[in-house]
Protein backbone atom coordinates (compact mmCIF):
# COMPACT_ATOMS: atom_id res chain seq x y z
CA UNK A 1 0.00 0.00 0.00
CA UNK A 2 1.14 3.01 -1.07
CA UNK A 3 0.84 6.31 1.12
CA UNK A 4 0.00 7.09 4.23
CA UNK A 5 -2.80 5.33 5.56
CA UNK A 6 -5.91 7.79 6.66
CA UNK A 7 -8.35 5.30 8.30
CA UNK A 8 -11.99 6.19 9.14
CA UNK A 9 -14.85 4.11 9.78
CA UNK A 10 -17.26 4.05 7.15
CA UNK A 11 -20.36 3.12 8.61
CA UNK A 12 -19.39 -0.22 8.72
CA UNK A 13 -16.77 -2.49 10.83
CA UNK A 14 -14.20 -3.04 8.30
CA UNK A 15 -14.10 -0.79 5.10
CA UNK A 16 -11.08 1.47 5.84
CA UNK A 17 -10.54 4.53 3.43
CA UNK A 18 -6.80 5.02 2.73
CA UNK A 19 -5.61 8.34 0.62
CA UNK A 20 -2.04 9.09 -0.49
CA UNK A 21 -0.32 12.11 1.52
CA UNK A 22 -1.56 14.47 -1.37
CA UNK A 23 -5.17 13.71 -0.93
CA UNK A 24 -6.72 15.33 2.00
CA UNK A 25 -10.48 14.07 0.81
CA UNK A 26 -13.34 14.49 3.05
CA UNK A 27 -14.62 10.59 3.52
CA UNK A 28 -17.35 9.82 1.25
CA UNK A 29 -19.97 7.65 2.97
CA UNK A 30 -20.75 3.93 2.15
CA UNK A 31 -23.88 2.00 2.69
CA UNK A 32 -23.85 -1.81 3.03
CA UNK A 33 -25.98 -4.68 2.44
CA UNK A 34 -25.25 -8.38 2.98
CA UNK A 35 -26.39 -10.47 -0.16
CA UNK A 36 -28.34 -13.41 0.42
CA UNK A 37 -25.52 -15.48 -1.83
CA UNK A 38 -23.19 -18.08 -1.70
CA UNK A 39 -21.59 -16.84 -5.44
CA UNK A 40 -21.64 -14.28 -7.91
CA UNK A 41 -22.80 -13.82 -11.23
CA UNK A 42 -23.40 -10.04 -12.27
CA UNK A 43 -24.84 -6.59 -11.79
CA UNK A 44 -26.97 -4.39 -13.53
CA UNK A 45 -27.28 -0.34 -12.39
CA UNK A 46 -31.26 0.96 -13.93
CA UNK A 47 -30.82 4.71 -13.46
CA UNK A 48 -34.36 5.84 -14.32
CA UNK A 49 -35.73 3.37 -11.72
CA UNK A 50 -32.91 3.89 -9.22
CA UNK A 51 -32.55 0.33 -8.70
CA UNK A 52 -30.15 -2.60 -8.77
CA UNK A 53 -30.23 -5.93 -9.87
CA UNK A 54 -27.78 -8.97 -8.59
CA UNK A 55 -27.48 -12.62 -9.07
CA UNK A 56 -26.09 -15.06 -7.68
CA UNK A 57 -24.73 -16.99 -10.85
CA UNK A 58 -24.60 -19.90 -9.43
CA UNK A 59 -23.03 -23.18 -11.36
CA UNK A 60 -24.63 -25.90 -9.74
CA UNK A 61 -28.10 -27.19 -8.74
CA UNK A 62 -31.66 -26.30 -10.02
CA UNK A 63 -34.90 -25.19 -9.56
CA UNK A 64 -36.57 -21.49 -9.10
CA UNK A 65 -33.72 -18.49 -8.27
CA UNK A 66 -34.26 -14.77 -8.48
CA UNK A 67 -32.47 -11.61 -9.73
CA UNK A 68 -32.21 -9.74 -6.39
CA UNK A 69 -33.42 -6.10 -6.58
CA UNK A 70 -31.76 -2.75 -4.39
CA UNK A 71 -32.09 0.56 -4.35
CA UNK A 72 -29.69 3.37 -4.84
CA UNK A 73 -29.57 3.00 -0.64
CA UNK A 74 -28.88 -0.42 -1.08
CA UNK A 75 -32.07 -1.68 0.44
CA UNK A 76 -33.55 -4.77 -0.97
CA UNK A 77 -36.75 -3.91 -2.61
CA UNK A 78 -38.24 -7.01 -4.57
CA UNK A 79 -36.83 -9.43 -6.16
CA UNK A 80 -37.65 -10.72 -10.10
CA UNK A 81 -38.08 -14.49 -10.24
CA UNK A 82 -36.76 -16.66 -12.54
CA UNK A 83 -37.40 -20.57 -13.05
CA UNK A 84 -33.79 -21.58 -13.08
CA UNK A 85 -30.50 -20.54 -11.81
CA UNK A 86 -30.19 -16.77 -13.11
CA UNK A 87 -26.31 -15.49 -14.31
CA UNK A 88 -25.65 -13.32 -16.67
CA UNK A 89 -27.99 -9.46 -17.35
CA UNK A 90 -28.15 -6.69 -19.22
CA UNK A 91 -30.09 -3.99 -20.13
CA UNK A 92 -31.59 -2.53 -23.06
CA UNK A 93 -30.15 1.00 -24.70
CA UNK A 94 -33.15 2.65 -23.54
CA UNK A 95 -33.44 1.17 -19.68
CA UNK A 96 -36.75 -0.59 -20.42
CA UNK A 97 -35.92 -3.92 -20.36
CA UNK A 98 -33.27 -5.90 -18.68
CA UNK A 99 -32.08 -9.08 -20.05
CA UNK A 100 -31.50 -12.21 -18.11
CA UNK A 101 -29.79 -15.45 -18.62
CA UNK A 102 -31.37 -18.43 -16.56
CA UNK A 103 -29.45 -22.00 -17.29
CA UNK A 104 -32.17 -22.56 -20.06
CA UNK A 105 -33.53 -19.06 -21.29
CA UNK A 106 -33.05 -15.47 -21.78
CA UNK A 107 -35.61 -13.82 -20.17
CA UNK A 108 -36.71 -10.22 -20.84
CA UNK A 109 -38.32 -7.71 -17.75
CA UNK A 110 -39.98 -4.68 -17.82
CA UNK A 111 -37.92 -2.57 -15.37
CA UNK A 112 -41.01 -0.35 -14.96
CA UNK A 113 -43.43 -2.88 -13.60
CA UNK A 114 -40.55 -5.46 -12.82
CA UNK A 115 -43.02 -7.81 -14.85
CA UNK A 116 -41.34 -10.57 -17.16
CA UNK A 117 -42.27 -9.67 -20.71
CA UNK A 118 -40.66 -12.50 -22.88
CA UNK A 119 -38.45 -15.22 -22.94
CA UNK A 120 -35.83 -16.46 -25.93
CA UNK A 121 -34.54 -20.31 -25.87
CA UNK A 122 -30.61 -21.08 -25.97
CA UNK A 123 -29.09 -24.38 -27.71
CA UNK A 124 -27.98 -25.65 -24.14
CA UNK A 125 -29.66 -25.97 -20.88
CA UNK A 126 -26.31 -25.24 -18.51
CA UNK A 127 -25.34 -24.59 -15.42
CA UNK A 128 -21.88 -22.41 -16.07
CA UNK A 129 -23.53 -19.62 -16.30
CA UNK A 130 -23.43 -17.11 -18.85
CA UNK A 131 -22.47 -13.06 -20.11
CA UNK A 132 -25.29 -11.46 -21.77
CA UNK A 133 -24.88 -7.93 -23.46
CA UNK A 134 -26.53 -5.47 -25.63
CA UNK A 135 -25.68 -4.10 -28.47
CA UNK A 136 -26.39 -2.83 -31.92
CA UNK A 137 -30.11 -2.82 -30.21
CA UNK A 138 -29.80 -6.84 -30.33
CA UNK A 139 -29.10 -9.00 -27.32
CA UNK A 140 -25.97 -11.65 -27.62
CA UNK A 141 -24.80 -14.11 -24.99
CA UNK A 142 -22.24 -16.37 -24.19
CA UNK A 143 -22.21 -20.07 -23.88
CA UNK A 144 -20.32 -23.02 -22.31
CA UNK A 145 -22.54 -26.30 -23.44
CA UNK A 146 -21.24 -28.14 -20.48
CA UNK A 147 -23.20 -29.40 -17.42
CA UNK A 148 -21.23 -29.52 -13.83
CA UNK A 149 -20.02 -26.86 -12.13
CA UNK A 150 -16.24 -28.48 -11.49
CA UNK A 151 -15.81 -28.74 -15.21
CA UNK A 152 -17.07 -25.15 -15.91
CA UNK A 153 -13.59 -23.50 -15.75
CA UNK A 154 -11.74 -26.09 -17.68
CA UNK A 155 -9.62 -23.62 -19.77
CA UNK A 156 -10.15 -26.39 -22.96
CA UNK A 157 -13.95 -25.80 -22.99
CA UNK A 158 -15.68 -24.59 -25.60
CA UNK A 159 -17.56 -20.67 -25.97
CA UNK A 160 -19.52 -20.05 -28.04
CA UNK A 161 -21.29 -16.61 -28.93
CA UNK A 162 -24.82 -16.36 -30.25
CA UNK A 163 -27.56 -13.87 -30.72
CA UNK A 164 -31.24 -13.45 -29.39
CA UNK A 165 -33.48 -13.60 -32.80
CA UNK A 166 -37.18 -13.18 -31.75
CA UNK A 167 -37.76 -15.96 -29.18
CA UNK A 168 -34.81 -18.29 -31.36
CA UNK A 169 -30.76 -17.81 -30.65
CA UNK A 170 -28.38 -17.41 -33.48
CA UNK A 171 -24.88 -19.00 -33.60
CA UNK A 172 -22.58 -16.08 -34.83
CA UNK A 173 -19.69 -19.04 -35.40
CA UNK A 174 -17.19 -16.80 -33.28
CA UNK A 175 -16.01 -19.52 -30.57
CA UNK A 176 -13.23 -19.92 -28.13
CA UNK A 177 -11.76 -21.78 -25.41
CA UNK A 178 -11.98 -20.98 -21.65
CA UNK A 179 -14.58 -18.30 -20.95
CA UNK A 180 -15.98 -15.38 -22.91
CA UNK A 181 -16.70 -11.89 -21.28
CA UNK A 182 -18.92 -9.39 -22.60
CA UNK A 183 -18.87 -5.68 -22.69
CA UNK A 184 -21.16 -2.59 -24.06
CA UNK A 185 -20.96 1.06 -23.35
CA UNK A 186 -23.00 4.04 -24.22
CA UNK A 187 -20.37 5.73 -25.74
CA UNK A 188 -20.00 3.06 -28.55
CA UNK A 189 -23.89 1.34 -28.55
CA UNK A 190 -22.63 -0.64 -31.63
CA UNK A 191 -20.00 -1.96 -30.19
CA UNK A 192 -19.18 -4.94 -28.65
CA UNK A 193 -16.17 -6.10 -26.66
CA UNK A 194 -15.06 -9.71 -26.02
CA UNK A 195 -12.38 -11.30 -24.11
CA UNK A 196 -11.10 -14.37 -23.33
CA UNK A 197 -11.41 -15.54 -19.77
CA UNK A 198 -10.07 -18.51 -17.77
CA UNK A 199 -8.47 -19.99 -20.79
CA UNK A 200 -4.37 -20.12 -18.86
CA UNK A 201 -1.69 -18.28 -19.54
CA UNK A 202 -0.81 -21.14 -22.10
CA UNK A 203 -3.44 -19.58 -24.39
CA UNK A 204 -2.24 -16.33 -25.15
CA UNK A 205 -6.11 -14.88 -24.69
CA UNK A 206 -7.37 -12.44 -26.42
CA UNK A 207 -9.12 -9.24 -26.58
CA UNK A 208 -11.47 -8.04 -29.87
CA UNK A 209 -13.86 -5.88 -30.97
CA UNK A 210 -17.02 -6.28 -32.98
CA UNK A 211 -19.26 -3.98 -34.79
CA UNK A 212 -23.03 -5.34 -34.41
CA UNK A 213 -24.26 -2.26 -36.42
CA UNK A 214 -25.60 -4.74 -39.74
CA UNK A 215 -27.41 -7.44 -39.55
CA UNK A 216 -23.79 -10.27 -38.68
CA UNK A 217 -20.92 -9.16 -36.19
CA UNK A 218 -18.27 -7.95 -37.81
CA UNK A 219 -14.53 -8.21 -36.29
CA UNK A 220 -12.86 -5.38 -35.78
CA UNK A 221 -9.44 -4.89 -33.86
CA UNK A 222 -7.99 -7.86 -31.94
CA UNK A 223 -4.71 -8.19 -29.98
CA UNK A 224 -2.89 -10.88 -27.62
CA UNK A 225 -0.70 -9.40 -25.16
CA UNK A 226 2.11 -12.33 -24.60
CA UNK A 227 5.49 -11.64 -25.94
CA UNK A 228 7.39 -13.62 -27.92
CA UNK A 229 9.00 -15.54 -24.94
CA UNK A 230 5.41 -16.03 -23.90
CA UNK A 231 5.84 -13.72 -20.93
CA UNK A 232 3.01 -10.88 -20.41
CA UNK A 233 -0.48 -13.34 -21.26
CA UNK A 234 -3.91 -11.38 -20.55
CA UNK A 235 -6.25 -12.63 -17.78
CA UNK A 236 -8.70 -10.92 -18.17
CA UNK A 237 -11.36 -10.29 -14.82
CA UNK A 238 -13.22 -7.17 -16.46
CA UNK A 239 -13.99 -5.09 -19.08
CA UNK A 240 -14.87 -1.23 -19.42
CA UNK A 241 -15.28 1.51 -21.93
CA UNK A 242 -15.28 4.80 -21.10
CA UNK A 243 -17.73 7.27 -21.53
CA UNK A 244 -17.31 8.19 -24.66
CA UNK A 245 -15.98 4.92 -25.89
CA UNK A 246 -12.59 6.01 -27.07
CA UNK A 247 -10.92 4.13 -24.53
CA UNK A 248 -11.38 0.36 -23.17
CA UNK A 249 -10.01 -0.56 -19.74
CA UNK A 250 -9.03 -4.07 -19.03
CA UNK A 251 -8.88 -5.67 -15.31
CA UNK A 252 -6.36 -8.00 -15.46
CA UNK A 253 -5.17 -9.90 -12.99
CA UNK A 254 -1.56 -10.78 -14.35
CA UNK A 255 -1.17 -7.00 -15.02
CA UNK A 256 -3.22 -4.46 -13.16
CA UNK A 257 -5.21 -2.38 -15.20
CA UNK A 258 -4.70 -1.54 -18.90
CA UNK A 259 -5.69 1.21 -20.61
CA UNK A 260 -6.01 0.92 -24.45
CA UNK A 261 -7.25 2.50 -27.48
CA UNK A 262 -10.81 1.35 -28.92
CA UNK A 263 -9.38 2.43 -32.28
CA UNK A 264 -6.61 -0.47 -32.55
CA UNK A 265 -6.36 -1.88 -29.19
CA UNK A 266 -3.29 -0.19 -28.70
CA UNK A 267 -1.95 1.07 -24.96
CA UNK A 268 -3.26 4.08 -24.31
CA UNK A 269 -0.46 7.15 -24.17
CA UNK A 270 -0.87 7.37 -20.78
CA UNK A 271 -1.85 4.89 -18.19
CA UNK A 272 -2.84 4.44 -14.20
CA UNK A 273 -0.28 3.78 -11.77
CA UNK A 274 0.29 0.25 -10.87
CA UNK A 275 -2.28 -0.74 -7.99
CA UNK A 276 -0.74 -1.41 -4.89
CA UNK A 277 1.49 -4.28 -4.28
CA UNK A 278 -0.03 -7.31 -3.76
CA UNK A 279 -3.04 -6.38 -5.35
CA UNK A 280 -4.23 -8.78 -8.63
CA UNK A 281 -7.11 -6.42 -10.34
CA UNK A 282 -10.40 -8.14 -10.66
CA UNK A 283 -12.97 -5.14 -12.05
CA UNK A 284 -13.38 -2.10 -13.48
CA UNK A 285 -15.75 0.43 -14.55
CA UNK A 286 -16.13 4.22 -15.88
CA UNK A 287 -18.82 6.47 -13.94
CA UNK A 288 -20.99 7.08 -16.75
CA UNK A 289 -20.51 11.35 -16.69
CA UNK A 290 -17.26 10.44 -17.84
CA UNK A 291 -15.23 11.72 -14.82
CA UNK A 292 -14.31 8.72 -12.84
CA UNK A 293 -12.82 5.45 -13.03
CA UNK A 294 -12.51 2.72 -10.18
CA UNK A 295 -10.28 -0.05 -10.33
CA UNK A 296 -10.95 -3.04 -8.20
CA UNK A 297 -8.46 -5.35 -6.80
CA UNK A 298 -8.32 -9.13 -4.45
CA UNK A 299 -6.07 -7.83 -2.02
CA UNK A 300 -5.36 -8.92 1.77
CA UNK A 301 -5.28 -7.01 4.81
CA UNK A 302 -4.90 -3.34 4.68
CA UNK A 303 -3.87 -3.96 1.09
CA UNK A 304 -6.15 -1.45 -1.03
CA UNK A 305 -9.07 -3.24 -2.80
CA UNK A 306 -10.46 -0.33 -4.63
CA UNK A 307 -9.15 2.89 -6.11
CA UNK A 308 -11.56 5.51 -7.19
CA UNK A 309 -9.76 8.17 -9.39
CA UNK A 310 -9.95 10.50 -12.10
CA UNK A 311 -11.31 8.93 -15.77
CA UNK A 312 -8.27 10.45 -17.61
CA UNK A 313 -4.67 9.55 -15.91
CA UNK A 314 -3.18 12.73 -16.81
CA UNK A 315 -5.19 14.67 -14.49
CA UNK A 316 -3.08 12.80 -12.04
CA UNK A 317 -5.08 13.39 -8.59
CA UNK A 318 -4.73 10.76 -6.10
CA UNK A 319 -6.92 8.13 -5.72
CA UNK A 320 -9.51 7.67 -3.06
CA UNK A 321 -8.62 4.08 -1.79
CA UNK A 322 -10.94 1.36 0.14
CA UNK A 323 -9.21 -1.66 1.70
CA UNK A 324 -11.99 -4.50 3.07
CA UNK A 325 -11.13 -5.86 5.55
CA UNK A 326 -13.63 -6.54 8.12
CA UNK A 327 -15.92 -9.41 8.68
CA UNK A 328 -19.05 -7.14 7.76
CA UNK A 329 -17.41 -5.75 4.45
CA UNK A 330 -15.93 -8.66 2.61
CA UNK A 331 -12.65 -8.73 1.56
CA UNK A 332 -11.51 -8.28 -1.89
CA UNK A 333 -13.60 -6.46 -4.49
CA UNK A 334 -14.89 -9.95 -6.90
CA UNK A 335 -14.46 -10.28 -10.69
CA UNK A 336 -17.03 -7.54 -12.36
CA UNK A 337 -17.96 -6.31 -9.38
CA UNK A 338 -18.08 -2.96 -10.35
CA UNK A 339 -20.96 -0.17 -11.46
CA UNK A 340 -21.91 3.29 -11.84
CA UNK A 341 -25.03 5.78 -11.48
CA UNK A 342 -24.91 7.02 -14.82
CA UNK A 343 -24.44 10.40 -13.12
CA UNK A 344 -21.22 9.71 -10.87
CA UNK A 345 -23.20 9.96 -7.78
CA UNK A 346 -22.81 6.20 -6.63
CA UNK A 347 -20.41 2.94 -6.97
CA UNK A 348 -21.74 -0.01 -6.39
CA UNK A 349 -19.14 -2.76 -5.24
CA UNK A 350 -19.60 -6.14 -4.50
CA UNK A 351 -17.25 -7.73 -2.20
CA UNK A 352 -16.65 -11.35 -1.20
CA UNK A 353 -14.56 -13.08 1.90
CA UNK A 354 -13.69 -16.15 -0.14
CA UNK A 355 -16.04 -18.27 1.66
CA UNK A 356 -19.31 -17.43 0.16
CA UNK A 357 -20.17 -13.97 1.93
CA UNK A 358 -20.78 -11.28 -0.63
CA UNK A 359 -21.83 -7.68 0.06
CA UNK A 360 -23.28 -4.82 -1.72
CA UNK A 361 -21.76 -1.51 -1.52
CA UNK A 362 -23.04 1.93 -2.12
CA UNK A 363 -20.30 4.49 -2.14
CA UNK A 364 -20.95 8.07 -2.91
CA UNK A 365 -17.70 9.95 -4.07
CA UNK A 366 -18.14 14.00 -4.95
CA UNK A 367 -20.64 14.69 -7.15
CA UNK A 368 -18.74 17.23 -8.96
CA UNK A 369 -14.72 18.14 -8.88
CA UNK A 370 -14.13 21.89 -8.87
CA UNK A 371 -11.04 23.47 -10.25
CA UNK A 372 -7.81 24.66 -8.06
CA UNK A 373 -5.49 26.91 -8.82
CA UNK A 374 -2.20 29.05 -7.16
CA UNK A 375 -3.32 32.85 -7.66
CA UNK A 376 -0.70 36.07 -7.43
CA UNK A 377 3.16 35.79 -7.24
CA UNK A 378 5.30 33.85 -4.69
CA UNK A 379 7.32 35.59 -2.64
CA UNK A 380 10.52 34.26 -0.65
CA UNK A 381 11.36 35.39 2.93
CA UNK A 382 14.22 36.82 3.12
CA UNK A 383 14.41 38.21 -0.52
CA UNK A 384 18.32 36.60 -0.75
CA UNK A 385 18.25 32.94 0.84
CA UNK A 386 21.55 32.03 2.23
CA UNK A 387 22.92 28.79 3.02
CA UNK A 388 21.72 26.47 6.30
CA UNK A 389 19.21 29.37 6.73
CA UNK A 390 14.97 28.93 6.72
CA UNK A 391 13.61 30.27 3.68
CA UNK A 392 9.59 30.40 2.83
CA UNK A 393 8.49 30.86 0.17
CA UNK A 394 4.79 32.35 0.05
CA UNK A 395 1.83 32.12 -1.68
CA UNK A 396 -2.10 31.36 -2.10
CA UNK A 397 -4.06 29.07 -3.00
CA UNK A 398 -7.14 29.04 -4.63
CA UNK A 399 -10.11 26.50 -4.51
CA UNK A 400 -13.14 26.40 -6.13
CA UNK A 401 -16.62 25.11 -5.05
CA UNK A 402 -17.03 23.74 -0.81
CA UNK A 403 -14.35 24.07 1.63
CA UNK A 404 -12.33 20.91 1.97
CA UNK A 405 -13.25 18.99 5.36
CA UNK A 406 -9.56 19.03 6.67
CA UNK A 407 -7.01 21.53 5.26
CA UNK A 408 -5.04 20.60 2.19
CA UNK A 409 -1.64 20.98 1.50
CA UNK A 410 0.77 22.04 -0.83
CA UNK A 411 3.71 20.03 -1.97
CA UNK A 412 6.93 21.22 -2.99
CA UNK A 413 10.24 19.79 -4.96
CA UNK A 414 13.40 21.75 -4.88
CA UNK A 415 15.89 21.41 -8.10
CA UNK A 416 19.50 22.29 -7.70
CA UNK A 417 22.76 21.21 -8.76
CA UNK A 418 22.45 17.94 -6.03
CA UNK A 419 19.48 16.53 -8.19
CA UNK A 420 16.08 17.03 -7.09
CA UNK A 421 14.74 17.07 -3.36
CA UNK A 422 11.46 16.68 -1.82
CA UNK A 423 10.45 19.47 0.78
CA UNK A 424 8.14 19.37 3.73
CA UNK A 425 4.41 20.22 2.38
CA UNK A 426 2.46 23.13 3.67
CA UNK A 427 -0.56 23.23 4.85
CA UNK A 428 -3.28 25.78 3.20
CA UNK A 429 -4.76 28.33 5.40
CA UNK A 430 -8.63 29.09 5.22
CA UNK A 431 -7.55 32.16 3.21
CA UNK A 432 -5.79 30.01 0.88
CA UNK A 433 -2.22 31.37 2.10
CA UNK A 434 0.59 29.04 2.64
CA UNK A 435 4.22 28.81 3.15
CA UNK A 436 6.68 26.67 2.40
CA UNK A 437 9.67 26.52 4.64
CA UNK A 438 12.99 24.55 3.46
CA UNK A 439 16.73 24.89 4.47
CA UNK A 440 19.28 25.11 1.00
CA UNK A 441 21.95 23.31 2.20
CA UNK A 442 23.83 24.33 -1.22
CA UNK A 443 25.09 27.36 -3.04
CA UNK A 444 23.75 28.51 -6.31
CA UNK A 445 20.40 28.52 -8.19
CA UNK A 446 17.72 26.20 -6.55
CA UNK A 447 14.37 26.15 -8.10
CA UNK A 448 11.13 25.31 -6.08
CA UNK A 449 8.71 23.49 -8.21
CA UNK A 450 4.89 23.85 -5.98
CA UNK A 451 2.35 21.50 -6.42
CA UNK A 452 -1.53 21.01 -4.92
CA UNK A 453 -2.12 17.68 -6.92
CA UNK A 454 -6.34 17.86 -5.45
CA UNK A 455 -8.25 15.50 -3.51
CA UNK A 456 -11.79 13.90 -4.20
CA UNK A 457 -13.53 17.29 -4.80
CA UNK A 458 -10.29 19.16 -6.22
CA UNK A 459 -8.68 19.09 -9.22
CA UNK A 460 -4.88 19.55 -9.80
CA UNK A 461 -3.76 23.14 -9.91
CA UNK A 462 -0.75 23.98 -12.73
CA UNK A 463 2.43 23.75 -10.57
CA UNK A 464 3.91 26.87 -10.29
CA UNK A 465 8.04 27.65 -10.12
CA UNK A 466 10.09 30.09 -8.64
CA UNK A 467 13.69 30.62 -8.59
CA UNK A 468 16.48 31.67 -6.39
CA UNK A 469 20.07 32.43 -6.13
CA UNK A 470 21.17 31.06 -3.08
CA UNK A 471 24.24 32.57 -1.57
CA UNK A 472 26.78 32.09 0.92
CA UNK A 473 25.88 32.83 4.67
CA UNK A 474 27.23 35.91 6.87
CA UNK A 475 29.81 36.23 9.21
CA UNK A 476 30.81 38.67 11.56
CA UNK A 477 33.11 39.76 14.19
CA UNK A 478 33.05 41.87 16.98
CA UNK A 479 35.95 43.01 18.83
CA UNK A 480 36.57 44.49 22.30
CA UNK A 481 39.86 46.75 22.51
CA UNK A 482 40.43 49.51 25.39
CA UNK A 483 40.45 53.00 24.39
CA UNK A 484 44.31 53.28 25.55
CA UNK A 485 47.23 51.25 26.32
CA UNK A 486 51.08 51.74 26.88
CA UNK A 487 53.34 50.06 24.96
CA UNK A 488 55.33 48.67 28.09
CA UNK A 489 52.03 47.25 29.24
CA UNK A 490 50.62 46.10 25.72
CA UNK A 491 47.59 46.24 23.84
CA UNK A 492 44.78 42.69 24.60
CA UNK A 493 42.05 43.09 21.98
CA UNK A 494 39.13 39.80 22.19
CA UNK A 495 36.23 39.06 19.82
CA UNK A 496 34.38 37.07 18.40
CA UNK A 497 33.16 35.56 15.36
CA UNK A 498 29.53 34.52 14.22
CA UNK A 499 28.50 32.95 11.45
CA UNK A 500 24.68 32.15 10.23
CA UNK A 501 23.54 28.44 8.62
CA UNK A 502 25.50 25.95 9.31
CA UNK A 503 27.94 25.90 11.89
CA UNK A 504 31.72 27.60 11.40
CA UNK A 505 34.37 25.02 10.50
CA UNK A 506 36.64 24.34 13.56
CA UNK A 507 40.75 25.59 13.05
CA UNK A 508 39.59 29.05 11.79
CA UNK A 509 42.42 31.54 12.46
CA UNK A 510 42.27 35.39 11.93
CA UNK A 511 44.05 37.40 9.93
CA UNK A 512 45.09 40.74 12.07
CA UNK A 513 47.18 43.77 11.08
CA UNK A 514 48.55 46.95 13.26
CA UNK A 515 48.71 50.59 11.19
CA UNK A 516 50.17 52.89 13.37
CA UNK A 517 49.82 56.79 13.10
CA UNK A 518 52.52 56.69 10.50
CA UNK A 519 50.79 54.60 7.95
CA UNK A 520 52.59 51.79 8.51
CA UNK A 521 51.05 48.34 8.54
CA UNK A 522 52.14 44.96 9.59
CA UNK A 523 50.61 41.57 10.07
CA UNK A 524 50.83 39.79 13.58
CA UNK A 525 50.52 36.50 14.54
CA UNK A 526 46.99 35.11 13.46
CA UNK A 527 44.67 34.86 15.92
CA UNK A 528 42.88 31.72 16.90
CA UNK A 529 39.00 31.25 17.22
CA UNK A 530 37.80 28.25 19.76
CA UNK A 531 35.00 26.57 19.74
CA UNK A 532 32.73 28.78 20.78
CA UNK A 533 33.93 31.88 18.38
CA UNK A 534 36.09 33.72 20.70
CA UNK A 535 39.19 34.66 19.94
CA UNK A 536 42.09 36.63 21.78
CA UNK A 537 44.96 38.98 20.30
CA UNK A 538 47.93 40.51 22.16
CA UNK A 539 50.62 42.99 21.42
CA UNK A 540 53.57 45.05 22.67
CA UNK A 541 53.22 48.14 19.93
CA UNK A 542 56.50 50.01 19.09
CA UNK A 543 54.68 53.58 18.48
CA UNK A 544 52.63 56.13 20.28
CA UNK A 545 49.74 57.57 18.96
CA UNK A 546 46.54 56.24 17.11
CA UNK A 547 47.05 52.48 16.30
CA UNK A 548 44.17 50.77 14.00
CA UNK A 549 43.91 46.68 14.65
CA UNK A 550 42.44 45.07 11.64
CA UNK A 551 40.83 41.70 12.24
CA UNK A 552 39.51 39.74 8.94
CA UNK A 553 38.45 36.06 8.22
CA UNK A 554 38.48 35.24 4.65
CA UNK A 555 35.41 32.56 4.79
CA UNK A 556 34.90 29.06 3.22
CA UNK A 557 32.51 27.20 1.63
CA UNK A 558 29.48 28.07 3.14
CA UNK A 559 30.26 31.36 4.40
CA UNK A 560 31.65 34.66 3.32
CA UNK A 561 34.36 36.44 5.48
CA UNK A 562 34.20 39.34 7.69
CA UNK A 563 36.49 42.12 9.39
CA UNK A 564 36.10 44.81 11.88
CA UNK A 565 38.53 47.07 13.40
CA UNK A 566 39.22 48.67 16.50
CA UNK A 567 41.64 52.17 17.35
CA UNK A 568 43.66 52.29 20.61
CA UNK A 569 45.28 55.38 21.63
CA UNK A 570 48.95 54.07 22.48
CA UNK A 571 50.59 56.20 25.32
CA UNK A 572 54.25 55.94 26.94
Amino acid sequence: MTGAALAAVLGSAGLVAVTAPAAYAATPSDEVAKLPISSFGAMVVDDAQERVYVTDGRMSGSGASAVLVYNFQGQRVGSLATDQPASGMALSADGATLHVSQSNRILTFDTATQARTGAASTPYDVTCGREVAVAGGKTWFTETPYTGGSYCDRPDNIALLYGVNGTSSTNTGWNSEGRLRLDTGPGAPDRLVMGQAGAGNAANAFLATFDASGENLVRGPQRRFADAEGKGALDLKDIAQSADGKRIAVADAAYGTRLLDAADLADAPVGYQPLPEGAKASAVAFSGDGKYVARGAAASGSTSDLLIQPADPADGGAPLEFAFEGELDGARVVPQGLSWAKDGSRLFAVTSDGGGGHWLHVIKPPAAQYDSRFTGTLSTTPTKPVVGEPLGIRGKLELDGPAPAEPVKVEAVRKDADGTQEVAAAKVAADGSFTVLDVPDRLGEATYTLRFLGDVTHRPAQDVTVTVDVAKAATAIELTAPAEATRTGGVEITGTLTGQGRALPSGISLKVTRTDRFGTTGELTSASVAADGTFRIKDLPNKRGRTVYAVSYEGDALHSGSSAEATVRVIG
